[in-house]
């Protein structure tokens, strides 16, 4: 099929598939924590170095990531990405250490790293301008879906079939995505052009330096920062031991609702987009709004007598569902706040903030853990959980002062007329 007659609606919806499926990959240890720790026999601190690998291997890529999609374009860095998911969950269903599974849990990030910016660059491409910002929120939105697919089936394979066989066949999931890939997808709708060169490297890092001399992006980071963490490392670790051996909650029913918060994250990401579309200079008050519900949802969780009741654990997973379209807010910013020629410097800057607490938070909640479970005890009690997931409040505290100071320094900076942002009155 020529590309010039492929329909834009099939390019996308084939490199969307893609993302739901690197969203599946990287969600599937989240469910997956409390077999993994049996199989490869570790304590808590220990099981986090997987995730940890993970995400910092995402998230020390996303600026290599941009130059690379500079040169090469999105189809090859989605078929790259996606190669090395498949690979790294073939080696995670066969590894019988935890050198393997770290090293597949690396390759997971590695591949997951290229593949939401390259689907962006599809939407630059293939669609008009005026509905780049509608598709960049069902990217992010419809994404999730992969985590529905790494909750209550692949929990529902792990038990009946086994460690290996669940894992292979997420493996053959994403073996079947990367085909179509090959086959459906391509860099523009025109007749391929030779890639552009890649930035020479004091280009690279002028443009990051401007990048990062701008306030607005900095509050971009510290947005990401500030509201993803708590949503993203209950939903990639920590959120099913805690309900499970916490909670007490079957494997079946905390599955279930690591499942509805995926459903409410796919109902709230546009009602957030819509808000940040009409007020675009209260877009900070969405930002504490959110912070300030989920660190008091998660206040009452931990202070309660003995075990939540689960009407109450509903309203976490209702809230943490609203952490993920909160730190989009963050990409917002960078676009706002910066000229098209950076807008990739920038965005690869606010990603890292969110991911970077999100480390912090997944080695602190393992190593807490592991002091406050009483010697000799095989799983984590409620209270190591409470004294674990307290360390939250102080993410909190760290990233709402900055929030706060950026957006101030921020709107100093339009007031003085030194940034023309894309909206007006844009913090």
């Amino acid at each position: 099929m020529n590309a010039g007659r492929r329909p834009a609606a099939l390019v996308y919806a084939v490199a969307l598939a893609a993302y739901v499926a690197a969203v599946f990959h990287r969600t599937s240890l989240g469910v997956t924590g409390v077999d993994a720790a049996e199989r490869f026999h570790v304590n808590a601190a220990a099981l986090a170095t997987f995730s940890v690998a993970q995400l910092a291997v995402y998230a020390a890529m996303q600026i290599p990531v941009g130059v690379l999609l500079d040169r090469y374009g999105s189809r090859r860095l989605l078929l790259t990405g996606g190669a090395l998911m498949v690979a790294g969950q073939l080696l995670f269903a066969v590894a019988g250490d935890v050198p393997a599974a770290v090293a597949a849990r690396v390759l997971v990030g590695l591949g997951d790293a290229m593949t939401f910016i390259s689907v962006l660059r599809i939407v630059a491409f293939w669609f008009p301008g005026r509905r780049n910002p509608l598709l960049v929120q069902l990217t992010g939105t419809v994404g999730q879906l992969g985590a529905v697919l790494g909750a209550v089936p692949l929990v529902a394979l792990l038990h009946h079939a086994g460690w290996t066989p669940a894992f292979l066949t997420a493996a053959a999931l994403g073996a079947t995505v990367v085909l179509l890939l090959l086959v459906a997808v391509r860099d523009t709708p025109h007749a391929e052009h030779a890639a552009a060169l890649a930035p020479d490297l004091a280009t690279v890092r002028r443009q990051l330096a401007d990048a990062w001399a701008q306030p607005g992006t900095r509050l971009g980071l510290w947005t990401h920062f500030v509201t993803q963490f708590s949503g993203a490392v209950f939903a990639l670790l920590w959120g099913y031991p805690f309900l499970v051996q916490g909670q007490g909650f079957s494997p079946t029913a905390a599955a279930g609702l690591l499942t509805l918060m995926t459903v409410v994250t796919l109902v709230c990401g546009p009602v957030i987009a819509h808000l940040c579309a009409r007020h675009p200079f209260h877009r900070s008050v969405v930002v504490f709004a959110i912070t300030a519900a989920t660190a008091g949802v998660w206040a009452a969780v931990l202070a309660w007598p003995g075990r939540a009741p689960h009407w109450l654990l509903v309203a976490l997973v209702v809230v943490l569902a609203v952490n993920g379209p909160g730190s989009v807010i963050g990409f917002d910013y960078a676009r706002t706040f910066n000229p098209v020629r950076r807008i990739g410097s920038a965005t690869g800057i606010v990603n890292v903030g969110g991911f970077v607490a999100s480390i912090v938070l997944i080695l602190a909640v393992g190593v807490v853990l592991d002091l406050a479970t009483p010697a000799g005890q095989a799983a984590p009690t409620l209270s190591a959980f409470r004294w674990a997931f307290a360390v939250q409040f102080l993410l909190w505290a760290l990233g709402a002062v900055q929030v706060l100071r950026y957006r101030n320094a921020a709107r100093r900076r339009l007031a003085d007329g030194r940034v023309t942002a894309a909206v007006p009155a844009a913090a």
